[in-house]
């Protein structure tokens, strides 16, 4: 996988935004941020290899520290960390589809409402093994606070990254 400099600052963006939507958030147990809809714009916009290296970036940047989302190298570790590594296989899911079928909008779209499914689902396993170490909880539970609540932000959110690809991926270099 070769990476011109173009490629590279496509990700650096990429990576900047996701950190940007990071903080922009309601708290909860698992806080309504912007990152899903920042994840979906960069995969969009950028094609999901550039994306896929712009949430590795996003990733790497909070594990050694760097304020890019709330709680630092912990998050990862946390009950919510599974829904941060799940942002690699949503962007890794897109990419594929991408390099399967092409950069057609229902080809994104469609990956992008899979590997959110994904997502989902390694969040909540991750949060269930993480948090049934201090305490128990059932898998209703994990759904009802991590998932369900998420369902329709989360349509919104692709939607709008839809729609912005749609009026701007032909304005964004190869």
């Amino acid at each position: 996988m070769k990476f011109s400099t173009r490629d590279l600052c496509f990700c650096a963006i990429g990576a900047a935004l996701i950190a940007v939507c990071a903080w922009i958030s309601i708290p909860a147990d698992v806080p309504f941020t912007l990152q899903t809809f920042a994840i979906f714009a960069v995969c969009g916009l950028l094609g999901g290899r550039r994306g896929t290296v712009s949430v590795l970036v996003y990733l790497l940047l909070g594990a050694v520290g760097a304020p890019v989302f709330r709680g630092g190298f912990a998050s990862l570790l946390g009950t919510t960390g599974g829904y941060l590594v799940g942002f690699v296989l949503l962007a890794l899911i897109i990419a594929f589809a991408q390099a399967r079928w092409g950069q057609g909008q229902w080809v994104f779209v469609l990956s992008a409402v899979v590997g959110l499914l994904v997502c989902y689902a390694f969040g909540t396993a991750w949060f269930l093994i993480v948090y049934t170490r201090t305490g128990a909880i059932t898998l209703g539970v994990v759904l009802a606070k991590c998932v369900l609540p998420f369902l329709l932000p989360d349509a919104v959110k692709l939607a709008l990254a839809a729609l912005l690809r749609a009026r701007l991926y032909r304005r964004i270099p190869a």
